[in-house]
């Protein structure tokens, strides 16, 4: 990929030499986006110990598309993409305006396309809600393409790094141990299989090394990643924090649960 793809800034948002803070949060089931409990609070938290951000964008799971897009709606939708929750749940609306001016700025070189139908998944929201409640903050959504290699998605997330002393706030929203077909609901309080626990410190091992390539070729990291990440999309906004991520950065761990047996919520925060 091109150094310098999305050099041209948006000249809409104010230019700080400090740069904003990366996230990557484990979201967890869509019930957190309502519930008041321990993910939640550090989420509300968070907010408070970062600067106000002048828009966000959200790397989520739950937005796999072939090739890259960009939502560029004025008013994106809540989206609800689950089923069998409560009516409460369904009811939630998060109206946070988008920002077209900057989806256009990043589109602008033809590697990221926009996008009209899609909105604020619960990827986004369920978080976002918590972190800013008053919903005054633009949020976009950027996709996964499914179609390209782990490599691709961190060495896009570079290509954007000039945006965070635009002010933006970027979020990858997923989780790094992610297997909901041997999910054990008598560890849905809390509690992780074996290969579960082990595999969760390797990535923070990985992580806190600056060890990105392993953690780019993760299929070679064994069996327990075979169990952990049956399949990559709630693994790769993971790759797009640590692409977007600058030498020598504070790397704060929180939210750092097994729930479930075969699911880690744990986040990370990066920069300061």
């Amino acid at each position: 990929m091109k150094s310098g793809l999305f050099s041209e800034l948006n000249k809409t948002l104010k230019e700080d030499e400090k740069e904003m803070p990366l996230l990557f949060i484990g979201h967890g089931s869509p019930m957190n986006g309502i519930e008041d409990n321990e993910f939640s609070a550090t989420w509300s938290s968070m907010a408070g110990k970062i600067a106000l951000p002048q828009a966000v964008i959200v790397i989520s799971a739950h937005w796999n598309t072939r090739g890259t897009r960009i939502t560029a709606m004025a008013s994106p939708a809540t989206i609800h993409d689950f089923g069998g929750f409560p009516r409460d749940l369904f009811n939630v609306q998060y109206p946070a305006p988008g920002m077209p001016d900057l989806a256009h700025e990043i589109m602008k070189q033809g590697i990221i396309e926009e996008d009209h139908d899609w909105g604020l998944d619960h990827g986004a929201w369920t978080i976002l809600r918590h972190m800013y409640p008053q919903a005054n903050i633009p949020v976009l959504q950027l996709s996964i393409d499914y179609s390209k290699p782990p490599e691709y998605h961190f060495q896009l997330a570079s290509e954007l790094r000039y945006l965070r002393k635009k002010g933006v706030l970027l979020i990858g929203s997923g989780n790094m141990v992610h297997n909901l077909g041997m999910l054990s609901w008598d560890m849905m309080q809390g509690g992780g299989y074996d290969w579960a626990l082990s595999l969760n410190e390797k990535f923070k091992e990985l992580i806190l090394k600056g060890d990105h390539q392993s953690l780019i070729n993760f299929e070679h990291l064994g069996a327990e990643a075979r169990l952990g990440i049956p399949t990559p999309e709630h693994y790769i906004p993971l790759l797009y924090t640590l692409g977007l991520q600058g030498k020598d950065e504070e790397i704060e761990i929180f939210n750092d649960k097994a729930i479930g047996g075969s699911l880690t919520m744990t986040s990370l925060k990066m920069g300061k």
